[in-house]
C-alpha cells in the first residue's frame, strides 16, 4: 500500500471548508448482531468477458495459470477474503442447462447467450470449473439454478450431482468427470429475476413454483441447502409480501432483493457516463444509491409481519451502479470503468446492510470482473484494481463481526434546492476485541469533523486508512494503475473515552481502535 503523498493530503483535506461537527457514542455493551461475512459477496455471471477472458483465460495467454483458471485475479480476490461466489447468473442461470457444462470440453455443446450480446457459449466454463475457481479462491459457492426454462428434475440432478454421496448415476457421472467426493454446496438460489429475465413471472405464481422446485431440492449428508426465493425488483413490496406470505419459513433460507444505482435513474434511456459527469449528475447518483436504506427497511418490516424471528434473510444478490457502457464496445457485454464516485457508492452501500445486519445476510457486487461494478479489470496480460475493490478491503474488519449500533444526525449535503445526508457510516467489534469504523463523506465540498464518544471497552491505539482523491470522477487506467489506492490516514485521534475524526470530503475512512 502507497501513502499518500504530503501535497496530495493537504489538498484533500484543505480542499473543505467550514467542516462541520457530528457528535455521537459507540457503546460496546450494544454490539449483539453478527454482521455476516457473506454481505461482501460477489457475482460471476456469463456476461461479457467476467468468465471468459476474466477469471478463464485462453490457455496460450501468458499469465500464471491453473488449467485456464487466471490466478493473478484469483490472488486479487482472496486478499480481501471473498465469501461466496453466485454463479452462473443472472439472466443467464435461466437459460444455462447444467448438463451442457460437464464432461470433455471438445464433447460439450455450443449455445447462444442470448441475454447478453448474442455471443456463442462453448460451455467450456462448467459446473467443475466454477467449482474448482471456488476452491482456489477459498470461498463459497452459491449456484442459481435454472427455473425459467429447466425442470424440476434438472435442477434436482443437479443438486445430487453436486451434493450426494451416495452411488447413482449422477453421482457415477460426477466421478466419470474426475469428482470423486461431493462439494456440498449449500447456497443454492431457486431462479433469478422470476419477475422478468426468468420468467415474467406473477409472484403467486412463483411462489407455487418456488415450493415444487425447493421440494426437490433435497439435502443430501453434510449438505443442508440453504435455499433463495428470487425476491423484489427494487420497490416491488407486493413480491416480498406474496413470497413471505405463501413459502413456509422452512422452505426458504433466503429473499432476494436487485436494485441497481442508475445515474439518470433511466432504464430506457441513456443511464449516464461511468466517467465524465459534473457535480449534479453526482449529487442525483448519490441520492439514487441512498435510495437503498429505504428499500431495505420496508422490505424488511413486510418480512418482519411473517419472520418475527428473522429466520429469512434478505439477500440483496445484485448491487451496484449500472451506466453506459464504455465508447466502442459491446453494449451487451456492460464493460464500464470505475471512478472514486463508484468507490463512494460501495462504501456508503456496505454501511447500509452492516447497519440492518439482523436481516440482510448475504449480498453481491454486480459484478467481480470487466462487468458492471467490476473491482477487477483485464487488459490482455494487464490486470487493475478499481476503486472500489479498495474498498472491500477497507470494510474487510467487519466481516462476522458484531454490529455497534451507531446513530447520529448527518449535515446535509446540498446541491440547488436538493439535499442528502453526507456522512453514512457503520461500526463493530470484532473477536478479538478491535473496534472497527467505517464512515463515507459523500460532499463534494466540505470536510467533517466527527467527535465519538467510546463506552464499555477502553481503547487507547488507532490507527486507519483512507480512500479518496480529488475528483470524483478519477479512475485507476491500464497506464496509471495507482491513481486511487487506500493511503494511511492521520485524521483519527483518540483521548480518554473519545475519538476525534476529521473526515474529508469524498472519503471512505477505516478506523480500527485497539
Amino acid at each position: 500500500m502507497k501513502k499518500m503523498t504530503l501535497a496530495l493530503l493537504t489538498a484533500v483535506l484543505g480542499a473543505g471548508v467550514n467542516a462541520q461537527v457530528v457528535t455521537t457514542t459507540l457503546n460496546t455493551y450494544e454490539a449483539k448482531t453478527t454482521i455476516s461475512k457473506h454481505i461482501y459477496g460477489h457475482f460471476a455471471e456469463h456476461l461479457g468477458r467476467c468468465i471468459y477472458d476474466g477469471f478463464w483465460v485462453d490457455e496460450k495467454m501468458d499469465v500464471k495459470k491453473q488449467g485456464r483458471i487466471r490466478l493473478d485475479v484469483v490472488e486479487a480476490l482472496k486478499k480481501i477474503k471473498i465469501p461466496n461466489l453466485r454463479w452462473p447468473g443472472g439472466c443467464f442461470a435461466d437459460e444455462y442447462h447444467w448438463r451442457d457444462g460437464i464432461g470433455k470440453p471438445a464433447d460439450r455443446p455450443k449455445m447462444v447467450n442470448t441475454n447478453w450480446g448474442g455471443v456463442s457459449e462453448d460451455n467450456s466454463f462448467g459446473t467443475h470449473e466454477f467449482l474448482e475457481l471456488c476452491g482456489l479462491l477459498n470461498t463459497e459457492p452459491y449456484v442459481a439454478g435454472n427455473v425459467g426454462s429447466g425442470t424440476v428434475e434438472e435442477m434436482a440432478k443437479w443438486v445430487e450431482y453436486l451434493n450426494s454421496p451416495a452411488q447413482s448415476t449422477m453421482t457415477e457421472l460426477r466421478r466419470q468427470n474426475g469428482r470423486q467426493q461431493p462439494w456440498k454446496v449449500t447456497y443454492w438460489g431457486v431462479g433469478n429475476e422470476s419477475w422478468g429475465c426468468g420468467g415474467n413471472m406473477t409472484p403467486e405464481y412463483y411462489a407455487d413454483l418456488y415450493k415444487r422446485y425447493a421440494t426437490y431440492a433435497r439435502n443430501y449428508p453434510g449438505a443442508p441447502l440453504k435455499k433463495i426465493a428470487s425476491g423484489a425488483n427494487s420497490d416491488d413490496y407486493r413480491w416480498t409480501e406474496v413470497l413471505m406470505k405463501n413459502i413456509p419459513r422452512n422452505q426458504m433460507w433466503g429473499v432476494t432483493l436487485h436494485y441497481y444505482t442508475l445515474p439518470t435513474g433511466n432504464w430506457s434511456g441513456s443511464k449516464g457516463s461511468a466517467t465524465a459527469f459534473n457535480e449534479q449528475e453526482y449529487f442525483k447518483t448519490m441520492k439514487n444509491c441512498l435510495h437503498m436504506e429505504e428499500l431495505v427497511q420496508k422490505h424488511s418490516a413486510i418480512m418482519d409481519k411473517y419472520d418475527k424471528e428473522k429466520r429469512v434473510a434478505l439477500v440483496v444478490d445484485e448491487w451496484g451502479i449500472w451506466t453506459d457502457v464504455e465508447p466502442g464496445t459491446n453494449p451487451g457485454f456492460l464493460y464500464q470503468q470505475n471512478s472514486l464516485r463508484d468507490a463512494l457508492i460501495a462504501g456508503t452501500t456496505l454501511n447500509i446492510f452492516n447497519n440492518h445486519a439482523d436481516r440482510v445476510k448475504m449480498a453481491n457486487l454486480a459484478q467481480t470482473v470487466n462487468v458492471l461494478q467490476s473491482i477487477v479489470l483485464t487488459k490482455g496480460k494487464e490486470m487493475l484494481l478499481t476503486p472500489t475493490y479498495h474498498v472491500f478491503d477497507l470494510f474487510m474488519g467487519h466481516m462476522d463481526a458484531k454490529l455497534v449500533p451507531m446513530n447520529f444526525t448527518t449535515p446535509d449535503y446540498t446541491n440547488g434546492n436538493e439535499k442528502i445526508p453526507a456522512v453514512n457510516a457503520s461500526a463493530s467489534l470484532d473477536s478479538n476485541g478491535k473496534m472497527h469504523i467505517t464512515l463515507v463523506n459523500i460532499d463534494a465540498g466540505k470536510d467533517i469533523a466527527l467527535n465519538i464518544s467510546l463506552k464499555g471497552k477502553s481503547y487507547k491505539k488507532v490507527n486507519g486508512r483512507i480512500l479518496t482523491s480529488r475528483s470524483f470522477t478519477d479512475i485507476n487506467t491500464f497506464d496509471n494503475k495507482n491513481k486511487v489506492i487506500p493511503a494511511a490516514f492521520n485524521g483519527a485521534t483518540i483521548g480518554k473515552g473519545s475519538l476525534n475524526i476529521k473526515l474529508p470530503r469524498l472519503s471512505v475512512v477505516s478506523i480500527e481502535l485497539e
